[in-house]
């Protein structure tokens, strides 16, 4: 992202989910407040993407990945997690439509200019910001996410469910498992969602470089691209024993079965990380 600016991307993802309850009607992941945080924009870009197959595809394997991460903390939160952290939040609005009511503590990590640029956005269309949440500024390249959770009173010791979309790919590689051995290893125990692509030539994916294309065009270059198998050894490396990891086949034998077509033939990957 440029200085000062808040993330381009994270306007992307979130124009994705809005044109998704539109076009699609919702029918992958339905968000109500998807649309009204952007405003006018939202309709316009719907609008635009109509009969554009290059937008489904990114847009489908946006709502996939909001969808698979929303199944996952409903069973985390059924077996007892009770914090939320959404890394890189940018406009998601799962906080302010949370259906798993106050029990759950959330905290919302992301850059300064982002989170600044987001609450504008939420005062704008009068979204109420409940008590339960907690916004937390961090820079990922220049500072902990250790430090900044402890400082708004993040508990190391309660069962935690970790959101992390649309971001690692832009992260250095050092950052990226800097992140996730800090997960590993809370005390309390914790699963992390987060979505990646293969390097280039492995899976040439329509969905996820097409993602990585137009962030590059913004100035928010792809950085870390992993093999499947060697990052699923560095993850039980850093002490996650269970790995669920789903690619385009996995994808589309979920959540797009019985619907004819495959909207997702190839693509990214999103996985499920447990630890303890």
């Amino acid at each position: 992202m440029q200085p000062g600016e808040p993330s381009r991307t994270a306007l992307g993802a979130a124009t994705h989910r809005a044109v998704h309850q539109v076009l699609e009607h919702g029918r992958i992941f339905t968000d109500p407040l998807a649309g009204r945080i952007l405003g006018p924009e939202a309709a316009s870009a719907a609008k635009r993407a109509e009969g554009d197959v290059s937008q489904r595809h990114l847009r489908l394997f946006v709502a996939v990945r909001t969808r698979f991460a929303e199944d996952a903390l409903r069973t985390a939160f059924a077996r007892g997690a009770r914090q939320l952290v959404v890394l890189g939040a940018g406009l998601d609005t799962y906080a302010y439509r949370n259906p798993l009511g106050e029990e759950l503590d959330i905290f919302e990590v992301d850059h300064p200019d982002t989170q600044d640029w987001k609450r504008r956005l939420l005062a704008e269309a009068a979204i109420p910001v409940p008590d339960n949440l907690t916004y937390v500024p961090v820079d990922f390249e220049r500072e902990t996410l250790e430090d900044g959770l402890t400082l708004e009173g993040f508990d190391p010791g309660k069962r935690t469910f970790f959101t992390w979309l649309g971001v690692v790919p832009y992260l250095t590689e050092e950052a990226v498992f800097s992140t996730l051995a800090f997960i590993a290893a809370l005390p309390g125990g914790a699963q992390v969602v987060f979505d990646y692509g293969n390097p280039p030539g492995k899976v040439p994916g329509a969905a996820m470089e097409g993602l990585e294309r137009r962030a590059a065009a913004v100035g928010e270059h792809p950085r870390s691209r992993f093999e499947t198998d060697e990052l699923h050894a560095r993850l039980r490396a850093l002490g996650f024993m269970a790995i669920e990891d789903l690619g385009p086949t996995g994808i589309r034998n979920r959540f797009f079965a019985g619907r004819g077509g495959a909207p997702l033939e190839r693509g990214g990957h999103i996985l499920l990380a447990t630890a303890r």
